[in-house]
């Protein structure tokens, strides 16, 4: 990424004075997002729950960026993050709902609850306070698009990961029926289905530490043969938020070497 932050924003790119806010963009693919979009002249809130994350990321992207601090389970600090971020930046062209979180690999009856309404906080219930929060804005300015990032484990699910899988199902099945019923008001919304990443939740989603011979293991299950990057997810994402991408909506976009095939 750093190739990207020294060439910065490309004049007429195609997000050029576009809002956007990204949840989760302190780190993994939310800051790809956010450093891919920024660079194709969006304005960019880096939304997250780390104070520190999303300062150093904004920061770093420049060209404009601003940190906001949310969590995106409270209603209360989503609402109060989408109208500081109308209050700097104006209301939002593009929403990418990134932020997610996962239980460890493990038998699903060893799952406490606190975990799994967690994880539905995180990866559920930050979609629709969202929602609630930027879509009314999103129609009175006459249109735009969401973006919510799934996963594969929501259409091929893996052993270990039931409750996870189940949050993904849901985002997957919502991004559809979002668009169905978006779409009068010229709001589209996709959704990013990544295969296992290059982030800070990799150890967790295999249930073990992350060496060479297990990484090989998940691996034999990807035909390309590699894990997903930020770069990957951020590009998908900037299709879809951009001009070309007018007539998608309701896609489930699987970014993931095969997996799914």
């Amino acid at each position: 990424m750093q190739d990207t932050l020294e060439t910065g924003a490309r004049a007429g790119g195609k997000l050029k004075d576009k809002v956007a806010i990204v949840t989760g963009a302190g780190g993994g693919f939310g800051e790809g997002i956010a450093r891919i979009f920024a660079e194709e002249g969006a304005k960019v809130a880096v939304l997250d729950i780390r104070a520190e994350a999303a300062e150093k990321v904004a920061a770093a992207i420049g060209h404009g960026a601003i940190s906001v601090v949310a969590d995106v389970g409270d209603k209360a600090s989503v609402d109060a993050a989408v109208a500081d971020v109308a209050a700097r930046l104006g209301a939002p062209d593009i929403v990418v709902n990134n932020a997610g979180w996962t239980h460890r690999n493990q038998p699903m009856l060893e799952i406490d609850e606190e975990t799994f309404e967690r994880v539905y906080r995180i990866n559920v219930k930050s979609i629709y306070l969202m929602a609630m929060a930027t879509v009314p804005l999103m129609k009175a300015k006459g249109g735009g698009t969401i973006i919510n990032i799934g996963s594969v484990a929501g259409i091929r699910p893996r052993p270990g990961l039931t409750w996870y899988n189940g949050s993904k199902g849901a985002v997957n099945t919502l991004s559809q029926s979002m668009a169905v019923e978006l779409a009068p008001d010229r709001i589209r919304v996709n959704c990013i289905c990544p295969v296992l990443g290059e982030t800070g939740l990799l150890e967790s989603f295999m249930g073990q530490p992350d060496t060479p011979e297990n990484r090989a293991r998940f691996l034999t299950t990807i035909p390309l043969g590699r894990l997903s990057r930020p770069d990957d997810i951020g590009y998908a994402a900037l299709y879809l938020a951009s001009p070309e991408a007018s007539l998608l909506t309701g896609v489930l976009l699987p970014v993931d070497g095969g997996r799914t095939i």
